[in-house]
């Protein structure tokens, strides 16, 4: 049984602003409502492997080894200064389109792949999260977790789409005015610069 504390504690978290949801609210402005959705899919398909990390001690290591956590968090930085480059030059998926091809569809899920992925602070978070909702005396902690860790996102993706469906139905508003899409750019280019100094000056 799922207890309301790990309920609430995990709300709490997937509608905490990052870097997954600044993309899929990007996106959902940018490209419309189809995208947003392929974007919210990508960032819970992105958390797969932090998970996975926590629930096989992988984890571990980043939390251990500082030279393993600074590669993967630099990693991580440089391509959230990149989307912040993308954005500025309305290129890749953040780019402006009234259709949304297979081909930027693919994209989208990449791009949200790879913002969750290269974020080490993902993986200690779920080292550290998880394990306090499994008892010290279950019988399947290993299920218990995956188990708690599908709950988390399915959580993930329904808030996510809230997001981006909000996002996606002011999008006409924003792109009919050439001067506030200058400043959505900006903005969305302001704050993955942020997320990106924060994630560099960030400790274990």
């Amino acid at each position: 049984m799922v207890s309301i504390e790990f309920l609430i504690t995990s709300f709490i978290v997937v509608v905490s602003p990052g870097t997954g949801v600044l993309y899929t609210l990007a996106t959902g402005l940018s490209r419309g409502a189809r995208a947003s959705i392929v974007a919210a899919f990508g960032c819970t398909l992105g958390i797969v492997p932090h998970m996975a990390a926590a629930i096989m001690g992988l984890a571990t290591l980043l939390h251990t080894s500082a030279l393993a956590f600074q590669i993967f968090k630099y990693l991580g930085v440089a391509y959230l200064l990149y989307m912040a480059w993308s954005t500025l030059r309305e290129r890749g998926t953040l780019k402006v389109e009234k259709d949304v091809t297979a081909r930027s569809a693919v994209q989208t899920t990449v791009t949200a792949v790879l913002i969750n992925i290269l974020n080490p602070k993902l993986s200690i978070f779920f080292l550290a999260f998880l394990p306090q909702f499994v008892s010290a005396g279950e019988l399947h902690p290993v299920w218990r977790m995956l188990a708690l860790s599908a709950i988390f996102m399915v959580l993930t993706f329904v808030v996510f789409v809230g997001y981006g469906l909000f996002a996606a139905s002011i999008r006409d508003h924003v792109i009919s005015r050439p001067r506030a899409l200058a400043w959505m750019r900006r903005a969305f280019a302001g704050a993955f610069v942020v997320l990106g100094a924060r994630l560099a000056f960030s400790d274990k």
